[in-house]
C-alpha cells in the first residue's frame, strides 16, 4: 500500500517566457520542465538545476492576504502545490507528484525584479529566503519524467532510498 497523499497539485503553469504563467490542466514533465513552458532569461530560469519552480498555496494565500496581488502563477512557479508542509522544502527533499514524477529539490529561488509589480511597494523581497526565511519559491530537477495533471497527489519522499522511488541515479 503506498502512503497517503499529503498534498495536491493545485495549479500547473506555463508561460511563452516571463510571468505571469497562466494555468494548464495537465503538463508533460521532461529534465528541462514543463512541456510548453519557456523563460525569457535562461542565464537565470531552467535548464537541469531548475527545470521545475515549486510554490505553497497556502504561502500565496498568506501573501495575498497581506495585500500582495499574487495569485498562482504570478510570480513564475510551474506548479503551486496545496497542503504540504512548505516549512520542510528545503535543497534536497524529494516529491513524488502524480503517479511517476519525481523532483528534487536543489535551492531556494533569487527573487527578480520582474515580479516586484505583484508585491506592495514593489517589494519582491518578500519571497527571498534569505530576507523571510519560509517563504521562498523552490527550483527543482526531474528525477523521474511523466505526465501531471492539476488535482493530482503529492507524497514526500524524503528519506526513503532512491531505488524504492525508481530513481536512477548515474
Amino acid at each position: 500500500m503506498s502512503p497517503a497523499p499529503e498534498g495536491r497539485i493545485a495549479q500547473l503553469s506555463v508561460s511563452a517566457g516571463g510571468v505571469p504563467k497562466r494555468a494548464v490542466p495537465e503538463a508533460r514533465v521532461t529534465t528541462l520542465g514543463l512541456v510548453g513552458d519557456a523563460h525569457s532569461d535562461d542565464k537565470h530560469h531552467g535548464g537541469p538545476e531548475r527545470a521545475v519552480c515549486v510554490f505553497s498555496l497556502e504561502a500565496i494565500d498568506a501573501l495575498a492576504a497581506e495585500g500582495h496581488a499574487i495569485g498562482p502563477g504570478t510570480i513564475g512557479e510551474n506548479v503551486t502545490v496545496e497542503g504540504i508542509d512548505w516549512t520542510l522544502m528545503a535543497p534536497g527533499v524529494r516529491l513524488q507528484l502524480g503517479e511517476t514524477v519525481v523532483l528534487e529539490v536543489t535551492r531556494y529561488t533569487s527573487p527578480c525584479f520582474k515580479i516586484a509589480g505583484v508585491f506592495l511597494g514593489r517589494e519582491y523581497s518578500r519571497v527571498s529566503q534569505k530576507q523571510h526565511p519560509g517563504w521562498s519559491r523552490v527550483y527543482t530537477r526531474v528525477l523521474v519524467e511523466g505526465a501531471l495533471r492539476t488535482g493530482d497527489p503529492i507524497r514526500l519522499l524524503t528519506g526513503r532510498p532512491a531505488a524504492e522511488v525508481g530513481i536512477a541515479r548515474s
